[in-house]
């Protein structure tokens, strides 16, 4: 309604202000074809009851006198040219001195003459006045031309600018509170109608999927108010139904991801266990003077990984999740060299800018952060590619300790680059794509980071970095 009653009022100010204008317009206009008529009738019976003859010449002789009372007859300027354009008599003062002649500009002149009733009307603006200037033919009684009329007529615009003015202060003030009685009819009936919809639209905004949502109950609402409320009232049934089947839904997938995330915890000790024990069958032997040492490594190594299925086990066996941390203070450079001494695979080198870099971590979630990221690297060179490296580096940056390890295998696609620390994204046709989102979660816990630059038949290279707190 506010809107409605703005526009109607530019609209209307803007029509009437137009219609002044054209009235205006036409008003000089009429009133200029007027004095045309009656000073062409008294210049006629001037010219019927002259002793002079009819002719272009005496016509300044004619109208020497007469021309300034003519003009002050009709209050009008009389200018009157030969049919050449050139001023015969004019009841303006006109010195003898004057070198340059008011004349009929040729162009003017041109459009009279060819013009059927041998009539023109010329406009121009002169310090933002608007000017007329009527040309017409004057004829004796054999209706042969004589001369030119010309009739300078200036428009004064003051009467109808101020009816203008006058007009648009009114209409302001009409519509000033016409705007004002819109704005308070506009309140109190959007207030009347918007009522039951406020209602429905805090109800909306407190409906929440965990909750149980009230319903809403409106007695003196109208049919389509009614409506609303009814589809609101069985949204919020199918909602309550749908909240039930979802959390049953989370339960469940919860579940599946715990039994996920445990069976690749079990299965990544799994394997290093495997060749460990085939490594030790292989190269036992009875007669080697070191073999009580080595048999104590290759026990503890075992031993490590039982501890980390039993902690995954336990945790959740306890609806936990992964074992928490167990933080000691230990030599990253020691574990990091041990965890890599289950692999068999003698193209996986070491090297350590440091004997020793002393930083507290858990052992356990430590190893498992290196085993995976080289079972992935060995998985992420082909089998039938020769001169395969897989590169762990280990060394100190700021108060950081940073691991690398880097592989000349076939590298990450760029369309999955973005994805490869999502849960359950796998690139192998085996595997259920946790192991690096888990071992991700473990760095973050630590307030680590974990990187990554690959490049296509290249290679790829893992950059893990923990915050040394001794």
């Amino acid at each position: 309604m506010i809107f409605l009653t703005l526009i109607a009022s530019i609209l209307i100010a803007t029509v009437s202000i137009y219609q002044f204008r054209k009235e205006a317009r036409e008003y000089h206009q009429d009133r200029l074809e007027r004095k045309e008529t009656a000073i062409a009738e008294h210049i006629n019976y001037v010219l019927q009851n002259t002793s002079f003859e009819l002719t272009t010449e005496n016509l300044k002789y004619i109208f020497r006198d007469k021309i300034t009372e003519i003009a002050d007859v009709h209050s009008m300027e009389i200018n009157l040219f030969d049919l050449k354009g050139k001023l015969l008599v004019s009841s303006k003062a006109i010195f003898k001195l004057d070198k340059d002649k008011p004349k009929i500009n040729p162009s003017t002149l041109k459009i009279i003459q060819s013009s059927l009733d041998k009539r023109y009307i010329e406009f121009s603006n002169i310090d933002d006045k608007t000017f007329r200037s009527s040309y017409t033919y004057l004829k004796d009684n054999k209706f042969k031309p004589l001369a030119i009329l010309n009739l300078p007529y200036e428009e004064d615009a003051e009467f109808y600018d101020n009816e203008v003015q006058n007009f648009l202060i009114r209409f302001g003030q009409v519509y000033t509170f016409m705007f004002f009685i819109a704005i308070v009819l506009s309140y109190f009936l959007s207030s009347y109608i918007t009522k039951s919809l406020k209602i429905i639209s805090d109800k909306m905004q407190e409906t929440q999927l965990d909750q149980r949502n009230e319903k809403i109950v409106i007695e003196d609402g109208s049919k389509e108010i009614n409506s609303l409320v009814r589809s609101y009232n069985n949204m919020v049934d199918k909602l309550e139904e749908s909240a039930t089947i979802l959390a049953q839904s989370e339960r469940e997938q919860a579940w599946r991801e715990m039994a996920k995330q445990v069976a690749h915890e079990i299965k990544n000790p799994l394997t290093p266990m495997r060749l460990t024990v085939q490594s030790f069958q292989r190269k036992f032997d009875a007669n080697d003077p070191n073999i009580a040492q080595k048999l104590d490594d290759y026990t503890k190594t075992i031993l490590q990984q039982i501890d980390t299925m039993t902690a995954v086990a336990g945790a959740f066996s306890n609806f936990a999740t992964m074992p928490a941390q167990q933080n000691e203070t230990l030599n990253v450079v020691r574990i990091v060299k041990m965890a890599l001494e289950i692999f068999n695979e003698d193209y996986i080198q070491f090297s350590a800018l440091e004997d020793e870099i002393i930083a507290k971590l858990d052992r356990t979630q430590l190893i498992r952060v290196i085993t995976n990221l080289v079972k992935n690297a060995i998985q992420a060179i082909p089998e039938e590619q020769e001169n395969k490296l897989v590169f762990v580096t280990v060394f100190r940056e700021d108060n950081q300790v940073k691991i690398a390890v880097k592989d000349n295998g076939k590298g990450i696609l760029e369309e999955n680059q973005e994805r490869v620390f999502e849960p359950k994204f796998t690139t192998k046709s085996s595997g259920m794509g946790l192991g690096l989102a888990i071992i991700k979660n473990i760095i973050e816990n630590y307030n680590g980071t974990i990187t990554f630059e690959t490049e296509p038949n290249v290679g790829t290279e893992f950059l893990v970095s923990f915050p040394i707190n001794k």
